[in-house]
């Protein structure tokens, strides 16, 4: 059975998991530890920064380990200097000197001057090494490749929302390609609810949400948020299932058509 390689994180040349684990949701610290030694490597401390994933980066940075995480930390802030200064505690809260990427969050237009200026001065003085940006204006991502200052995209895209293929993956260069993150891959859950499901229609599991989305060779990485170490091995699993069939992926299409038409949810384009 084929199974996901690690891939090239776009242009930056990291060596990437294409699964990726963030803190939001409050798995225990050992979920986070067991997802690393499984290969895991792409670990995103967010706007949400839960202890279970603060506990695990720590356990694994004393391990020696710190080389072979690729460590995001996210700001959502407007303002320059409380970003910088929360960038800042979030590394002393995890025992890090340095990240890999600083993801400046939910960017629906282009970052302005004095957030950008402060972010690249950051990245002088060796706080971090790429920058990424996240937002849900999908067309706003191939307007700042052109610029070329944007290392990395975090993108919504599941079998719900596929919009990202046409308005996104398929419009940015192939060239020196910025690297490609997604999220929401289980759509907040609806994936996932029975409740939702088309009459006689079986209920995906999470890793075929992940499936779904990594099959897609547009992406490099798939993020997860577990809230247990169930919920992990469950994601995790998808790495062993490895792509999906044309037949499975068109079920997933088929389901992700039913309940993009019959739950609407804000930004769910």
């Amino acid at each position: 059975m084929e199974t996901y390689e690690k891939s090239s994180l776009g242009r930056t040349g990291l060596a990437v998991c294409r699964l990726g684990v963030s803190s939001s949701y409050g798995a225990p610290a050992e979920a986070f530890e067991e997802a690393f030694e499984r290969g895991v490597n792409y670990f995103y401390w967010g706007s949400i920064r839960r202890q279970g994933m603060a506990g695990g980066i720590r356990n694994i940075i004393a391990k020696g380990k710190r080389d072979e995480m690729i460590l995001l930390l996210q700001s959502y802030s407007r303002s320059a200097s409380l970003m910088e200064r929360f960038f800042l505690k979030g590394l002393k809260a995890l025992g890090a000197d340095r990240a890999d990427v600083l993801l400046l969050g939910w960017h629906n237009r282009a970052p302005s001057m004095r957030i950008m200026e402060r972010a690249l001065a950051m990245r002088e003085r060796g706080l971090f090494g790429f920058l990424a940006v996240s937002g849900h204006n999908r067309l706003l991502f191939p307007e700042l490749a052109k610029e070329g200052v944007i290392d990395i995209f975090h993108v919504r895209y599941s079998a719900v929302h596929r919009g990202a293929e046409q308005e996104v993956f398929g419009r940015l260069p192939r060239e020196n390609r910025p690297g490609i993150v997604t999220y929401t891959a289980t759509r907040w859950g609806d994936l996932l609810n029975p409740g939702k499901m088309p009459p006689g229609e079986k209920t995906p599991r999470g890793a075929d949400c992940y499936r779904f989305v990594l099959t897609n060779s547009a992406v490099d990485v798939c993020m997860t948020g577990p809230a247990s170490v169930h919920e992990m091995r469950e994601a995790l699993a998808a790495l062993e299932l490895g792509p999906m069939s044309d037949e499975e992926m068109a079920r997933m299409r088929r389901l992700g058509d039913y309940i993009h038409a019959k739950y609407k949810r804000p930004f769910a384009g």
